[in-house]
Parts: structure tokens; sequence; C-alpha cells
């Protein structure tokens, strides 16, 4: 019969370089990637930041709403008009003193 076979190292090398490669790819990708960890944390900040920013344009909608609502046709704010004829137009009634 022949002599027996011995196994170079090599296999085994190329075996342990391959999938210590991949390893090493797959656990990047899953930090850093474009649908890793680190990427995943940076979208949930920007999407607490929006919230929290439709929240005020939110309120500012409101306040401007409840003005223009009492600013109209069918319902006047006498005070708001005031307020408003005197910030824009700069009026002020003939009694009063004006500080610049």
């Amino acid at each position: 019969m022949g002599a027996p076979r011995t196994q170079s190292g090599l296999g085994g090398v190329v075996y342990f370089a391959v999938i210590f490669g991949l390893g090493t790819y797959f656990t990047f990708a899953s930090v850093q990637g474009d649908f890793g960890i680190f990427r995943r944390v940076q979208i949930e900040a920007e999407a607490q930041a929006l919230t929290e920013e439709r929240a005020t344009l939110s309120a500012q909608i409101a306040n401007l709403t409840n003005k223009t609502h009492r600013l109209s046709d069918s319902y006047l704010d006498l005070d708001l008009l005031d307020e408003q004829a005197r910030s824009v137009l700069g009026l002020a009634r003939a009694n009063e003193v004006v500080l610049h």
C-alpha cells in the first residue's frame, strides 16, 4: 500500500482566515454599517429632535390660529387689536409716554 498521506496546514489557515474575515466584516457592518447600531442611535436621536420640533411648531400654529380667530370678522378681541396696533403701527394714546 502507499505511504500515509500527510495534510498540510495550508487548508486550515485559509479556512480560518476566511472565517475570521467574514466575522470581522459582519461585526463591523452590524456596528457601523448603514443599518448598524450607531446609525440606529443616530436615527433615533434625529427622530426625537424632529418630534420636539413638531411639538414646538404645533404650539406656534395653535397660538397663531387663536390670534387669527380673535381678530376675525365674527369675533374681535379689542385688547389684541390694541396690542397689534401698538406693536405693528407704533401707535400710542395721547395720554401715554413712549420710551424707546
